[in-house]
């Protein structure tokens, strides 16, 4: 398998990067408090998992509260933004178990590494900031929401990294991420491995309903995959 595979995205909050779940936990304090609501993070997790975040908030207050409400939805988005940059200054963040060893083999197996998120730039690479991880150096490419036309489910940011690095074909190309939303993102660029980890926003039943490839439950497993170990 190593000899065809290329790249591998990786979605960053809950998969690459470990956060307690601050996004979600901010989302879902910021659409109760604006819309006086008692949304539960399992629902806020459910529907706005891995999606750009007006996008997510949207999607909560319609499944969840049968609402469409633009304006709401984005004053909902405008305090999200400024509480989440509040809640990363003072809260605690990590690479994610094995983060930092996987990049290393797959940097030894001439592999790039690509993160891809759902925030815009400028909280993503606060987000960088925090970890010390280097463009260039720890990883080789990131790409979010605010980088192309559109999101998640959309295979815009993947394919974005693949004309970047210009890869032949996206079969040569691994995406993991912790939430289905992840899983149908790689589906729909075509990459040759579509793969959950349990890590993060959406459970092992979660995950499974997007039929992906694999789900691993540490980072470190890709390795025995991309291998051909498993």
């Amino acid at each position: 398998m190593k000899e065809n595979i290329k790249m591998v995205v990786f979605d960053m909050a809950g998969t690459s990067v470990n956060e307690n779940n601050i996004v979600y936990k901010t989302l879902q304090k910021v659409i109760n408090e604006v819309g006086n609501f008692s949304l539960s993070l399992d629902e806020v997790l459910a529907y706005g998992a891995g999606k750009e975040k007006l996008q997510a908030i949207q999607s909560v207050l319609k499944n969840c509260l049968n609402i469409e409400d633009e304006e709401l939805a984005k004053k909902m988005f405008e305090v999200f933004l400024v509480k989440l940059t509040k809640a990363y200054e003072v809260e605690d963040i990590f690479p994610n178990a094995n983060a930092n060893e996987l990049f290393s083999a797959l940097k030894d197996r001439n592999i790039l590494r690509v993160l891809n998120t759902g925030y815009d730039r400028k909280t993503a690479e606060s987000i960088l900031e925090k970890l010390n991880w280097t463009v260039g150096k720890d990883v080789d490419a990131l790409v979010t929401a605010s980088d192309v036309p559109r999101n998640r489910p959309y295979p815009d940011m993947i394919n974005f990294a693949i004309e970047k690095f210009k890869i032949e074909n996206s079969a040569q190309v691994v995406k993991i991420g912790d939430s289905i939303i992840d899983i149908e993102e790689g589906q729909n660029a075509g990459c040759g491995l579509s793969i959950g980890i349990t890590t993060g926003a959406h459970n092992l039943a979660q995950l499974k309903s997007a039929k992906p490839n694999y789900i691993v439950n540490d980072l470190i497993e890709l390795v025995n995959i991309i291998d051909g170990k498993r």
